[in-house]
């Protein structure tokens, strides 16, 4: 993919590695290669998952660094991964659901809005954004009974008062208990936090990783003009190296303006799903959650978690997209993808 700075026609123009759309893959590899990646990166970031997890179910407000000490002081170091095993069951089926709306929509989305006459980079968001949206949407069938049983095992003997022996005890109970529906509490809230909190991050991710080439390119010009350029106007082709910094620096902006936008939703999707037999004649509801929070700490208690969830936000969407880009090029089918496209 190449482009130039439309208002400026004289900087140089910069050769990106063109983009592997859905037709372009072999989805056998693309699904198995993902899981199995994608696996790795949750195990790495786990522990951000369940400190933000718990910070966010207790009432008092309780520093990050000292919710990390007593978790290492009561449970060791596998207290940071409780609930792991349920959630990596959940893995294959979700990304798989992920992944395959994620490009199908951008794909379709992509090409219609360029037909509308919309230019590449506003194309480019509004194909982002759709398809954060039918992702999230996509993958929460999987994912949120996975969140409701992993995330009981997380805050377990901290504010949960029933007992769980392992995931599929876990399972069991809140289906004996509640039904299926149990399983699927919060999945209203859910859907309402993971669509836009997608789709801004995907929109974000598209600008801002247009905005960094962009400014790429103005600093080239400037080079040019100085004299420190080569001044030919073939323009700049990045290495691996610089593609994957940027990519690196684009998700991380986005996880910030998602992390802040969403939160709040993210901190009542998580009370409601733990929390049992409080308000609500028995049950957990938003506007309950809502005034009780706002009780506890005003506004600031809606933003409890946010420092481990930006973390784990930005190291997974940087680590994520990095991957994807690197899963989508193995699993390319055998194919020329790697020209240029103006």
């Amino acid at each position: 993919m190449s482009f130039r700075m439309a208002e400026d026609d004289s900087r140089p123009e910069i050769h990106l590695p063109a983009d592997v759309d859905w037709e372009m893959l072999d989805k056998s590899k693309f699904f198995f290669l993902g899981a199995a990646l994608f696996s790795g990166v949750s195990g790495t970031l786990y522990p951000t998952v369940v400190l933000k997890t718990r910070q966010q179910v207790v009432v008092k407000d309780t520093p990050c660094f000292k919710m990390a000490v007593s978790i290492l002081r009561h449970d060791g170091f596998k207290g940071f991964y409780r609930g792991f095993g349920t959630s990596l069951m959940g893995t294959i089926p979700a990304r798989s659901l992920y992944m395959g709306a994620l490009e199908i929509t951008k794909s379709s989305v992509g090409f219609a809005t360029v037909k509308m006459g919309y230019s590449e980079a506003k194309a480019a968001a509004i194909a982002n954004a759709a398809a954060g949206v039918s992702a999230a949407m996509a993958a929460q069938l999987v994912w949120t009974p996975i969140d409701v049983v992993s995330q009981r095992l997380m805050v377990q003997g901290v504010k949960s008062g029933v007992k769980y022996n392992g995931g599929i005890d876990a399972f069991r109970q809140i289906i004996r208990a509640d039904g299926i529906r149990g399983l699927y509490r919060g999945f209203g809230i859910s859907i309402l936090t993971y669509a836009p909190s997608n789709a801004v991050w995907w929109a974000s991710y598209s600008l801002a990783h247009r905005a960094i080439w962009d400014g790429i390119g103005s600093h080239l010009k400037q080079q040019e003009h100085g004299g420190g350029g080569s001044g030919s106007g073939s323009g700049f082709k990045p290495d691996s190296k610089a593609v994957v910094a940027v990519q690196a620096a684009s998700a991380a902006m986005a996880s910030g303006v998602s992390a802040l936008v969403t939160m709040p939703l993210d901190t009542i999707k998580t009370r409601l799903q733990v929390l049992d037999g409080e308000g609500c004649d028995g049950k957990m509801c938003i506007g309950q959650t809502l005034r009780r929070l706002m009780k506890e700490g005003g506004l600031s208690a809606c933003y409890r978690g946010l420092g481990p969830r930006w973390v784990s936000m930005s190291f997974s969407a940087t680590t994520m997209i990095t991957t994807y880009e690197f899963l989508k090029k193995l699993s390319t089918k055998n194919q020329d993808s790697c020209g240029s496209l103006q």
